[in-house]
């Protein structure tokens, strides 16, 4: 089969890149590069997906707040009025939003409680920071991995109720609805 010379000069320019790509990736070998399959993925998406994993290995961790310029320091929950909360919150939240960070399970907390939850866990956490990011970081603000009572009594559907139920052979919460509902951005997990 004859390619026209442009498709041929892409496609090695491709394995070239995908040569440099495994090369600088040698080092840091693990299960997901692995995972590549050449038969199913395109050489162009394989790249990408290494560029990816490179980007992530080599990615500093540091504390969400200084992933802005400038960091993204908000006033003690102490030190604010019930006036300046709303809009601290918004404004918050939609900074948080443009660097990629969604916050999931939020309607079960006041407005103070998020705010408290930004001030003292989600912006001093320590996450990578992508320059390239195509993906979210969904905060999980119900901390439904260690306590899923509060994602069981407010967020759960009734199917995903009843399979913990069956895994877990526990008694489940009444449901309810939760008590602050809001509207924030939201990307799918």
């Amino acid at each position: 089969m004859n390619l026209p010379e442009p498709y041929k000069a892409d496609e090695v320019d491709h394995l070239l890149i995908n040569a440099q790509l495994r090369d600088e990736l040698e080092p840091l070998y693990d299960e997901a590069i692995g995972r590549v399959n050449p038969h199913v993925m395109t050489t162009r998406s394989e790249n990408e997906f290494l560029a990816s994993m490179l980007e992530w290995e080599r990615a500093p961790m540091i504390p969400i707040y200084r992933w802005f310029e400038p960091e993204l320091v908000i006033p003690s929950p102490d030190r604010i009025s019930h006036e300046q909360l709303s809009s601290l919150l918004v404004s918050t939240i939609d900074k948080l939003f443009q660097k990629h960070i969604v916050l999931d399970f939020t309607e079960h907390l006041s407005d103070y409680e998020l705010y408290c939850l930004l001030y003292r866990d989600i912006l001093p956490a320590y996450e990578k920071k992508l320059d390239h990011r195509n993906t979210y970081v969904h905060w999980d603000c119900a901390n439904t991995s260690d306590d899923p009572e509060t994602w069981l009594r407010f967020y759960a559907s009734d199917d995903e109720r009843e399979v913990w139920a069956e895994e877990n052979h526990e008694e489940l919460p009444p449901h309810e609805d939760p008590p602050h509902p809001r509207r924030l951005p939201r990307v799918p997990l």
